[in-house]
């Protein structure tokens, strides 16, 4: 290793030896020097390591105690500007991104202002309509007013992508209609809104990179039938939606914050030992969502696996509804009679898609049914619990005590 200060060798003091024939008197002295000046050299070392590590704390200490730039606007702002808090944002952090977007114009601005206000600190990941140029203090008072949030678009299980009109004319919106309500904003006096329409083209017609598909999913989204090929790839849960995107930007948010859920719930690395593919898993869960009350999810799961494994047709009445969009538990003969790939009375195997968005509890009961003999189920109790049988026999028993007692 090069010792260019020559601070752990003495290669001049060892030569000088050898060249004067070794006089002691003058080594010695020559290494008493050497000594000294090794000293010196690291005094002056310690002490450029002290100066830097104290120019690093103190610069530290200006950011943690604001010291430093204060710069303030006045007044409530000018031009509306959209500003996204993420999860796990800071105070500090979120008065950067507002500095960084010309709402503030200084995070101590925002800080300072806000530091006695515990409302602050419990800002919520979303999007916030704000305005350029605003007071540190008009900012603060902006950012806690439940009204500059945009409000999120709530998914919950066995919701479909379309709208749904009951026997009573009832009209349950679906996952298309309540983002274009989520989408709507106004921005310096205009609202606007990605209409339905917009929705449902992007949803129909945009490529699978432009609405992020994940590439578990890809190929069965390429066979599914167009207007059909999102469902179920919206898990349950609250989307912050931006302001101002457009209908493939809004719809590829959606899915891939739904990507990043279904892989925490298991899909698809969890599906592995199922013996089906990831989708297929998703399929299976929607099912399970459809049919079923919660606490049932595991046995109605093990139903499907074992139907499946034997290959008899699946009939369930939630897929023959799903295709004629009607809030029903059962279906009509004309009804079983149609053909479609969806018409689980005709067709064996799994519909080519989900039927709804399926919930953390339907997709953990797809990836681990409940361990049982169970071949047949139906709804047994006017609350939706539904009755388990081994045979064909005990099961229309079971339906025939639940059409008695009103249940359906």
């Amino acid at each position: 290793m090069s010792d260019d200060l020559g601070l752990f060798s003495e290669p001049d003091v060892q030569q000088d030896e050898r060249r004067r024939g070794g006089s002691k008197a003058a080594a010695s002295a020559a290494r008493r020097a050497k000594r000294r000046r090794k000293r010196t050299i690291l005094w002056v070392v310690v002490a450029l390591v002290l100066a830097g590590g104290g120019a690093g704390a103190y610069y530290g200490y200006r950011v943690l105690s604001g010291i430093g730039s204060y710069d303030d606007f006045d007044g409530a702002g000018e031009t509306d500007v959209v500003v996204e808090v993420k999860d796990g944002d800071l105070v500090a952090t979120i008065a950067g991104t507002l500095r960084e977007q010309g709402v503030v114009a200084s995070q101590r601005a925002f800080t300072e202002a806000g530091k006695e206000d515990a409302r602050v600190t419990a800002i919520q990941p979303g999007f916030y309509l704000m305005k350029t140029r605003m007071s540190g203090r008009a900012a603060v008072e902006r950012m806690i007013d439940p009204k500059a949030k945009v409000v999120p678009l709530e998914v919950k299980g066995g919701n479909v992508l379309h709208d749904i009109t009951g026997p009573d004319g009832k009209v349950t919106k679906g996952i298309l209609s309540m983002l274009s309500e989520a989408s709507c904003a106004e921005l310096d006096g205009v609202k606007k809104c990605v209409s339905v329409q917009e929705l449902r083209d992007a949803a129909d017609n945009a490529d699978a990179a432009a609405l992020g598909i994940p590439d578990w999913a890809l190929a069965d989204f390429t066979r599914a039938p167009k207007e059909n090929r999102l469902e179920g790839l919206i898990t349950h849960g609250l989307y912050h939606l931006k302001p101002g995107a457009s209908a493939p930007e809004l719809l590829k948010s959606v899915i891939e914050t739904s990507t990043a859920r279904l892989q925490g719930y298991g899909i698809p690395a969890g599906t592995k030992s199922t013996g089906f593919r990831p989708y297929e898993v998703l399929v299976i869960a929607s099912l399970i969502e459809k049919e079923g009350l919660e606490k049932d999810f595991g046995k109605v799961s093990r139903v499907i696996y074992k139907r499946l494994s034997i290959n008899q047709i699946l009939q369930f009445d939630s897929t023959v509804n799903y295709k004629l969009d009607r809030p029903l538990i059962t279906t009509s003969d004309d009804d079983r009679a149609n053909s479609g790939p969806y018409n689980t009375y005709k067709v064996s195997g799994l519909p080519p898609t989900p039927i709804g968005s399926p919930g953390q509890k339907a997709i953990a009961a797809a990836i681990n049914p409940e361990p049982g003999p169970w071949l047949y189920f139906v709804k047994c109790q006017k609350d939706g619990t539904s009755c388990f049988s081994e045979n064909l026999d005990e099961h229309n028993r079971l339906v025939d005590k639940a059409r008695e007692e009103g249940v359906f």
